[in-house]
């Protein structure tokens, strides 16, 4: 499923390639994020002109509306949604455990109600297994428990423990599919343990002791500092094998990204790109800026010179801005395009410069020039 085709000498980038049932897929690679069956303000044409090759969906979301009846009536969310290429569904788990006041955690799994009507609703491995079957994912997380932060060790080893146990029933659930000859997609375990080292050590090795698709590390992008962010991957990577892809949920920022990259992170998905457009900002390899300002009001030039999206391509800085002040949904769309078409690039621009053996030069060259995105708040789901 998964081929390493090159390396950095100065650092843990990889090249690689992932096969799925709807598609090949070029690692390093960032995932657009689909949250409710379409990734916001963009068609599925559009996302082939910009060259995503995988996008995400959401499992609790999905769940909740439309539901799996009508997931089944369509056969699925690619036909549902018309997109033909590859999908990474994650496990609804993140979802349902932010839902503190609405929820109760067992054994069995969780019992929750759900945020549109309040409506009793139940997911656990076996049942976040079967509804990422229903929707046709090519590639399914694990249900797993995802803790706060912070999150002292003797609650975070509580809760890994569980975790450990509902990724033994994901992936014995896959294997009696695969007993039964039925098609199910790749599995990937999630890597949890908060901030302990220890522990992500423990849950690295279990996983990998149970022989998944491919492995993710979670519980990153929940409210801790950068730096541990960065040792939550460190602290997991190197008990990873090097022949099954890495996925770092929820992240992050273009400089984050590459930094991840550096330590041999494959997969990536977060919203800023399409939040942060419907706030009128757009990302440039200089950082970030926001059109609503009035430096931008006669400005004829580009989002940035040489971008090649459609908003760069047609449209002026000075008229985008009008757009965004004006409400109109052409605006938000059009920023939302041009930051897709940055991060994809980005990580093509990843993958070249891995294949010529200069990524971690262009890392710190990116990372010098980039002036870093002031977060109001952190990204969220969407």
């Amino acid at each position: 499923m998964f081929e390493l085709l090159a390396t950095d000498p100065a650092s843990k980038a990889r090249r690689g390639r992932l096969t799925t049932p709807h598609g090949v897929i070029e690692t390093p690679i960032f995932m657009p994020v689909g949250t409710q069956g379409t990734v916001k303000g963009v068609s599925p044409a559009e996302l082939r002109e910009l060259h995503a090759q995988i996008i995400l969906g959401n499992t609790y979301h999905l769940f909740v509306r439309p539901g799996m009846a009508v997931m089944r009536h369509f056969e699925g969310l690619h036909r549902f949604m018309r997109w033909d290429g590859p999908i990474l569904t994650d496990s609804g788990g993140f979802q349902v455990f932010s839902l503190a006041k609405l929820r109760k955690i067992t054994e069995e799994g969780v019992h929750f109600r759900n945020h549109l009507d309040g409506a009793a609703c139940f997911i656990g491995p076996e049942t976040s297994m079967d509804i990422q079957a229903t929707l046709g994912s090519d590639i399914a997380m694990a249900f797993d428990e995802c803790p706060p932060y912070p999150c002292a060790y003797d609650d975070a080893a509580r809760s890994l423990e569980r975790t450990l146990r509902w990724a033994q029933r994901c992936r014995d659930w896959g294997l009696a599919r695969d007993a039964a000859g039925e098609p199910r997609g790749a599995i990937f375990g999630i890597v949890q343990g908060g901030t302990h080292a220890e522990l992500r050590r423990t849950s690295a090795e279990a996983l990998v002791e149970m022989g998944f698709d491919g492995y993710a590390i979670g519980g990153v992008s929940v409210g801790e500092p950068e730096p541990e962010m960065m040792a939550a991957v460190e602290r997991s990577e190197p008990y990873l094998p090097a022949d099954k892809a890495r996925y770092a949920m929820g992240l992050g920022t273009p400089p984050q990204m590459l930094a991840m990259i550096a330590r041999g992170v494959d997969m990536f998905d977060c919203v800023l790109p399409t939040r942060i457009a419907r706030n009128g900002t757009a990302f440039t390899a200089h950082g970030t800026i926001n059109l609503k300002n009035n430096p931008f009001i006669m400005d004829k030039g580009p989002i940035e010179e040489g971008c090649t999206c459609p908003a760069c391509r047609e449209f002026s800085r000075g008229y985008l801005r009008h757009l965004v002040k004006a409400e109109e949904i052409l605006g938000l769309r059009l920023i939302t395009l041009h930051n897709l078409h940055f991060y994809l690039t980005l990580m093509a621009r990843a993958r070249a410069e891995i294949e010529a053996g200069t990524f971690s030069r262009f890392q710190q060259e990116f990372a010098a020039n980039y002036q870093v995105w002031n977060a109001q708040d952190r990204p969220t789901p969407e």
